[in-house]
């Protein structure tokens, strides 16, 4: 594997890039570059964090031939564009989820990265938990039995302000893209293969966005889930995953250390911890970077990535809900 010390940049300087900087920097690193749709608001990132270089435009960004891996954190509307100039400019990329709006806008994506043998990635904080990986290999191994029902929550209460992205059309707001994303994940990762069989219904806010849903699933294998959304009234972040030997519990999900499981037959309750909650998105980068340096991508787990956007593309088709210009 290459030593090559790569060069990350950030397009964007939400809360997200910031956790971003400070992760790189918790590994010894700085971010290489920073670029913004507001140049001063880039400026005063590059300084809190070192930043070696700030653009004037974000197509300078793509077109720094210094550039290695950009990690996408702008709004979910904007990645497809970005990501086309990217990979057309031979970057590496890991995109926030939702990596884009629907599928049909993600397998182009594949197709070209595949083309120009670049790592696409969604930044999917499920996909490289410490916790995950030691339960999948508990799974894989038989310790807890087949996986039968998933049972899957997640609720944001967001006040109704149709402006911001949560509500908004124009910047493709909505509890599916948002936070069903995770949850799907979780449904997805813990199934043998991917659901075949989707039914829902839902409930559209003011603005016409996913305010709420209630989603079942089924794959060939028999396995089910049932996932529930809202995005005017708070739930737990609790996954069930209920196994033929017992059942595991996992709260706070999106960056869990710690889960537990049930022994169907004694009763008795098993903790298992992996990881650190706070290390969520160092986890990302170690994963990136050995992908890029081995040539090995499969921790990024893009197939799974693909399977979800496929569902929820299939959800959207069957409320006919469609943001502004999509094309799917």
């Amino acid at each position: 594997m290459s030593n090559k010390n790569l060069n990350w940049a950030v397009l964007g300087v939400g809360v997200i890039a910031n956790e971003m900087a400070r992760a790189l920097h918790k590994e010894g690193k700085n971010l290489y570059a920073v670029a913004n749709r507001t140049h001063d608001k880039a400026e005063a990132f590059a300084e809190k964090y070192s930043v070696t270089k700030v653009y004037d435009t974000i197509d300078d960004m793509f077109d720094d031939a210094d550039v290695d891996v950009i990690y996408i954190t702008t709004p979910h509307n904007t990645h497809y564009q970005f990501m086309k100039r990217a990979l057309e400019n031979g970057k590496h990329l890991l995109v926030e989820k939702s990596v884009t709006l629907n599928s049909h806008e993600l397998d182009e994506m594949i197709a070209l990265a595949d083309k120009k043998n670049l790592v696409l990635a969604e930044a999917m904080t499920i996909w490289h938990m410490p916790l995950y990986k030691n339960l999948w290999r508990k799974i894989s191994n038989g310790a807890f039995g087949k996986v039968q029902i998933i049972t899957l929550n997640f609720g944001s209460f967001k006040e109704y302000d149709m402006r911001n992205r949560f509500f908004n059309m124009n910047l493709a707001g909505g509890a599916l893209l948002d936070i069903g994303v995770y949850a799907l994940s979780i449904v997805r990762s813990f199934m043998s293969e991917t659901p075949h069989e989707i039914l829902s219904q839902w409930q559209p806010s003011p603005t016409g966005s996913d305010e709420m849903a209630t989603i079942l699933l089924k794959n060939s294998c028999g396995q089910m889930a049932t996932v529930a959304l809202s995005m005017h009234s708070k739930q737990p972040k609790r996954a069930v995953i209920s196994c033929e030997k017992g059942y595991i519990e996992i709260d706070e999900y999106p960056r869990a250390e710690k889960a537990i499981f049930v022994d169907a037959a004694t009763g008795d309750v098993a903790e298992i911890f992996a990881g650190e909650r706070t290390d969520a998105l160092l986890y990302e980068i170690r994963d990136m970077e050995q992908a890029i340096l081995s040539g090995d991508a499969s921790a990024m787990k893009l197939n799974f990535s693909r399977d979800v956007m496929n569902i929820m593309t299939t959800l959207r088709k069957n409320w006919n809900l469609r943001y502004p210009n999509e094309i799917w």
